[in-house]
């Protein structure tokens, strides 16, 4: 039975074209829709608190709502929602989204003017209209970039119909304008509006708006010039460049999550995006396949290497998307679980990127496969964890630490973020400083938290260094606080032929922002494209 959800207007679902009545509750709409669009898992307690304001047992209040979506997108033989106890997704392979199909229907470079003008009706239909939670702020803000993103789509339509070969100029203009007043900071259409406005020589009206759209510009934060205006013999690059859609987005939709199961029965969350050599990234602590992409350190760094890369990374067990519930977190689970992970991508070799304690279990990896291992890059880590050789005030300290965790993990305490995410970051601003510890929430329990900062002080591969036999790349931020760079040195002066480059940063974590994270990029670029 074919399955159609549409998301433009009120929410409907049509099974084999006939439309069925849906859930009274306006939460289990929302949930419905916010599973379709997203199509990525989700865990239970994240879904908890993005539709139920801490009711008695928003538990009972998900599993209810599950029970009503179920006949929705479920068949006798089909089972669309995929459910256990720690996670809940809706698998859309085989159902037909309106928004989903405008967009692929956007990629088409040879649209009609007809079928440009009949997606843009289409787009000015409110997305989910009356399924505001106004009471959800998280669902909210969600629903409000969704709806922002309808407006991008409608304005790469316009963008489309203001250079389209077929539309005479004085209606470019209609096109153009349209455009500027849907986005007015999108950088593009002001460029554009002005450059038909040239061409049709209405030169006063041209510069009025010109020093309107700088001073917006400038007020706002963005680099504009009109001297970046389009003439007529650059419309075509300048249509590449208008359709672009939002990277973020882009990479998001296209990152496939699936799960593999290692020996003792836990689930790992693995993700892949990008075409091209593989480059897989074993995990860390700290990392959550869905929020990634939004996150100021890592994300940047992800999406420039997924460019012209099969980038495949995914979260250690007891973290993220992985099961939490877990009997074993140790360093040996950590290596076979990327052992799993790689034989469930079928991957012959591959480039293996490890950062901090990822880097140890990289290393112990290439020794144990060798021939599977085609590069190893190594960023922040560290060959013996905290407790080896460690003096007795050390592990007092750390020992401290792993108390406040418990007690201080995700929470709004000014002291555990000091102590704790300083040294990761000891240059982020405080907007990233609560990013962060928000982030720190989502990723795993407190209680799990303190087994990760445990078994890190044990591991110990500073044996294994001379093993290794692939050419291996040590990156290391130059003022890292949390491990030193003398630590990174002294990992490529032992693994035979390594190269060493230190980065002009001090946190343990690369921001995004920062110059170094580019410089780490093109690093790795350049010792792939060598080795």
């Amino acid at each position: 039975m074919r399955i159609a959800i549409n998301v433009l207007g009120e929410l409907e679902i049509l099974r084999d074209g006939k439309p069925v009545s849906l859930p009274t509750s306006k939460r289990t709409r929302a949930l419905l829709a916010y599973f379709a669009i997203t199509a990525r898992p989700h865990r239970r307690d994240r879904l908890c608190e993005v539709f139920w304001e801490i009711p008695d047992d928003p538990r009972g209040a998900l599993r209810w709502s599950l029970s009503k979506i179920r006949p929705l997108v479920n068949d006798s033989d089909v089972e669309r929602l995929n459910a256990d106890r720690e996670r809940v997704s809706l698998a859309i392979g085989d159902i037909d989204i309106d928004v989903n199909i405008l967009t692929q229907q956007l990629d088409d470079p040879d649209l009609s003017t007809a079928q440009l003008n009949d997606m843009i009706e289409k787009l000015k239909t409110p997305f989910l209209e009356g399924l505001e939670l106004p009471d959800q702020e998280l669902y909210q803000q969600w629903l409000n970039t969704e709806r922002q993103e309808m407006n991008r789509l409608q304005g790469q339509a316009l963008a489309r119909l203001s250079i389209h070969p077929d539309v005479e100029l004085a209606r470019q203009l209609v096109f153009a304008q349209k455009w500027e007043s849907l986005e007015p900071f999108n950088p593009h259409a002001a460029t554009r509006l002005l450059s038909v406005l040239d061409k049709l020589n209405r030169s006063t009206e041209s510069t009025r708006l010109a020093q309107e759209f700088k001073q917006r510009f400038r007020n706002a934060g963005i680099n504009w010039s009109d001297d970046a205006r389009v003439k007529t013999n650059q419309d075509k690059s300048n249509q590449s460049e208008v359709e672009q859609k939002s990277e973020v987005r882009q990479l998001l939709a296209r990152q496939k999550i699936q799960f593999c199961t290692a020996s003792d029965g836990v689930r790992i969350a693995y993700a892949s995006v990008g075409q091209g050599n593989p480059i897989v990234k074993a995990a860390n602590w700290l990392s959550h396949l869905e929020h990634d992409w939004d996150a100021p350190i890592w994300s940047p760094l992800f999406r420039d290497l997924a460019t012209d890369h099969h980038f495949i990374r995914y979260d250690e067990r007891g973290n993220g998307l992985s099961d939490w519930d877990v009997k074993d977190i140790s360093f040996e689970t950590f290596v076979t679980d990327l052992e799993t992970v790689v034989e469930a991508n079928k991957l012959d070799k591959f480039t293996l990127l490890g950062i901090s304690q990822g880097a140890a279990v990289s290393i112990e990896y290439a020794i144990r496969h060798p021939s599977r291992v085609k590069q190893l890059v190594l960023f922040g880590g560290y060959a013996a964890g905290w407790r080896i050789d460690a003096s007795e005030a050390l592990i007092k300290e750390r020992e401290a630490v792993m108390t406040l965790t418990a007690s201080g993990w995700g929470q709004n305490n000014s002291a555990y973020r000091q102590i704790f995410s300083s040294t990761f970051l000891p240059s982020a601003t405080s907007e990233e400083y609560a990013w962060f510890n928000e982030f720190q929430r989502l990723t795993t329990s407190p209680e799990n938290a303190v087994r990760f900062l445990s078994v890190f002080g044990d591991i110990d591969v500073r044996e294994q260094l001379a093993k290794v036999k692939v050419p291996t790349l040590v990156i290391h931020s130059l003022g890292d606080l949390r491990i030193p760079v003398k630590t990174g040195r002294d990992i490529a002066a032992t693994i035979p032929n390594a190269e060493f480059v230190g980065l002009e940063s001090d946190g343990h974590l690369l921001l995004g922002r920062e110059p170094a994270s580019k410089v780490f990029v093109k690093t790795i670029r350049d010792f792939i494209s060598r080795s």
